[in-house]
């Protein structure tokens, strides 16, 4: 990994960085705003159900409901690598409540990405 990281350097490759993370659908706004006010301003996103390890039950007008089924909403995000953390920050900040399933976070590299209607490569496809 290291060998690929030098080459990626020597070679003026800018490495990129794949955010994933799984919220609460009621945190998305949130989220959103917050991401917006450090100016990352285009993610995708989408509905998924999850399943988890967590067993505790949480009961509404006398009906117990599973917790480990529980709907989250994805995020996916491209930063450069050298924004990452403060995105990851931004999204560990505006998701928390404290309770069991707030999420997870993944983090990947992504080698170029392109912008498709300007032909532009790399970060400047980001922007």
């Amino acid at each position: 990994m290291f060998l690929v990281l030098l080459f990626l350097v020597a070679t003026n490759q800018i490495i990129m960085k794949k955010i994933e993370a799984i919220i609460r659908k009621s945190k998305f706004e949130e989220t959103r705003d917050a991401l917006h006010e450090i100016e990352v301003n285009f993610f995708t996103y989408w509905d998924v159900t999850g399943v988890g390890n967590e067993k505790k039950g949480q009961v509404y007008r006398g009906v117990t409901y599973s917790t480990s089924d529980i709907p989250r909403r994805i995020l996916s995000i491209v930063v450069s690598d050298n924004f990452l953390d403060k995105t990851i920050n931004t999204l560990i900040k505006s998701a928390y409540t404290g309770e069991v399933g707030d999420g997870k976070i993944f983090v990947s590299t992504i080698a170029e990405a392109y912008r498709i209607r300007t032909n532009e490569k790399g970060t400047d496809s980001l922007q």
